[in-house]
């Protein structure tokens, strides 16, 4: 137990000394991420009661939306963690740079082993925790259930971590096992086939054209009896779904006790079966993975990849970003993770070719364009996420030859605007692609599609500044591996300004596009005076994209010119 105690004690120390630190500047930073941290839960909390207040109005079939709703909502938490852990337990277990210490130390097997599936949950959790929070207090706002709900909530959630980590590690261990260390590439392929594979069988459970579409049944009874009908009763997420929603109703009887055994023997049952198959194989694994890897081919690709990105640019940031393109390919566990973008995007696509606008009461040709204009904000939270993924850790990427750029003639400026330039074109491409091609399969009028298109055009200028911006502000040179860069206070951090950034374009944007878009649906002319209005909004936006793009690199820059 000491060791285990020991081998935490880095992870946990150094979460100390980023929150509270010693400086006047690191407490203030700490203050104020927590308070940019409650505005956050209170939007999501608003946002949520909202909807189950609405839903709570509806007679009839508001519970079941409500209690669907909540069975959707932990289907899709538990099969992220999952997910998530199979990828960060790859690094934490197999990649981290310390591990060859670790397993050198006098520690214990059982407590090295323990310690890194302590470090995967805490790395593969707490984004979920963050978003899913407000929402079961949502719940409990809405519903008024007494302390036992808080406390069920709070055990059955932690064993409902317990067991996706579970998963998700000896899912990745039995892999690496199976697999040569020199095919790791296989690996993150196959777990990438596991993952599209696994994201249409959870969206073919989830079933959400049922709420949408009642005319596929044949009468409202049987509407509704599709709604009561469990969607996976042998998934740990129906077990905590039926707990939570039996003490929100206060319905204590039959089957409480049931699930919360349920869920915390798998979550004990999980534990062990790792505990004994880390036994077993862990060590084997981890020697695999530590033999040296065959030269693989694409070497042509890789020097037309670099010699493209050079011509445009000078001698002194060719190498860097020839380094930088043959880094990210060479790393099977960042390349890799293009195949789970594409799977992102198809997904995405899929959404909107299947809305079931022609049901709504709503005019199509408003429906298709409201919904359009939304579509720029889901958009660009998915373009954040990307970035905060691998835009955000690309200054710290440069690890511990950081001091060889700093001692050398490139300036910190010129640094930075490489790197920017350097992810701008697939930056771009994507945001074509998530506009564009929703807007087609909506088919919104010329005017929304090019208020869209620019609109992220800009957009994407300011996601991607901020993202090597905020990278800079908050460097990590001494990372253990590249995925807990992005997880950081600097990414949460990242990812709370664009959010707002995002905001703010749409609140700009929404009054004059609505008064544009009628004004051509009933064919008048718009006043004199809301030009007035509109015209301010939109350079108001172009400002915003402006000073977005310009003040993180000056930050950035500032900040790599003052790194000791």
């Amino acid at each position: 137990m000491r060791s285990l105690c020991l081998l935490l004690s880095p992870r946990v120390l150094g979460i100390r000394n980023t929150l509270v630190g010693s400086g006047k500047k690191s407490r203030k930073r700490t203050f104020f991420m927590v308070g940019l941290g409650i505005l956050f839960w209170v939007f999501m909390f608003a946002v949520s009661s909202r909807v189950l207040g609405y839903f709570q109005s509806v007679e009839v079939i508001g519970d079941l939306l409500a209690h669907h709703l909540l069975a959707m909502v932990l289907l899709i938490f538990f099969s992220l963690l999952v997910f998530s852990h199979i990828i960060t337990a790859l690094s934490n277990l197999y990649l981290s740079t310390d591990l060859e210490l670790c397993h050198s130390s006098p520690a214990d097997l059982d407590e090295l082993f323990l310690s890194r599936f302590i470090y995967t949950i805490a790395d593969s959790s707490w984004m979920v925790i963050i978003f899913g929070l407000p929402v079961m207090m949502a719940y409990a706002y809405v519903y008024r259930p007494g302390p036992g709900y808080y406390v069920a909530l709070f055990h059955l959630g932690f064993a409902l971590i317990v067991v996706a980590a579970g998963i998700g590690v000896l899912f990745t261990m039995l892999l690496v096992n199976i697999f040569p260390a020199q095919r790791t590439r296989d690996i993150i392929m196959l777990l990438s086939i596991f993952l599209i594979v696994a994201l249409y069988l959870m969206f073919r459970f989830l079933r959400p054209e049922r709420l949408v579409d009642p005319d596929a049944f044949f009468s409202a009874m049987q509407y509704i009896s599709a709604l009561k009908a469990p969607d996976t009763p042998y998934l740990p997420s129906h077990w905590v779904t039926e707990t939570l929603w039996k003490y929100l109703r206060g319905l204590k009887g039959e089957g409480t006790l049931l699930n919360v055994m349920l869920v915390w023997s798998s979550a004990v049952a999980i534990m062990v079966i790792n505990m004994w198959t880390a036994r077993a194989i862990y060590f084997a694994g981890f020697s695999k993975s530590q033999e040296a890897r065959k030269r693989r081919g694409g070497r042509r690709l890789l020097d037309a990849l670099t010699t493209l990105a050079k011509k445009p640019l000078g001698d002194d940031l060719a190498s860097i970003i020839d380094k930088e393109i043959r880094a990210f390919f060479r790393d099977n566990t960042q390349w890799s993770q293009l195949l789970l973008l594409g799977a992102l995007v198809v997904v995405y696509l899929y959404n909107f070719s299947v809305l079931p606008l022609d049901k709504s009461p709503i005019r199509i040709e408003f429906l298709q364009n409201e919904i359009a204009f939304l579509n720029m904000g889901l958009a660009g939270f998915v373009l954040s996420a990307v970035s905060v993924r691998f835009i955000y850790p690309a200054v710290s990427s440069e690890g511990k030859a950081f001091w060889i750029l700093r001692s050398s003639p490139l300036s910190a400026k010129r640094f930075l605007w490489g790197k920017y330039a350097l992810y701008m074109p697939p930056m771009l491409l994507l945001s074509g692609v998530l506009i564009i091609a929703t807007n087609r399969l909506l088919q919104v009028t010329p005017l929304m599609m090019f208020v869209c298109s620019a609109t992220m055009f800009m957009a994407v200028f300011g996601i991607v500044a901020m993202g090597i911006g905020f990278g800079a502000l908050y460097p990590n040179f001494g990372y253990q591996n590249i995925a807990q860069v992005s997880t950081s206070f600097g990414g949460l951090m990242y990812m709370i300004f664009t959010a707002i950034f995002l905001a703010i374009i749409i609140g700009l944007e929404a009054g004059p596009v609505y008064v544009i878009f009628m004004a051509q649906a009933k064919g008048s002319s718009i006043a004199l005076w809301k030009w007035f209005l509109i015209i301010p909004s939109f350079i108001g936006v172009v400002i915003l994209n402006c000073v977005a793009v310009y003040k993180p690199m000056k930050m950035g820059t500032e900040a790599i010119e003052e790194y000791e």
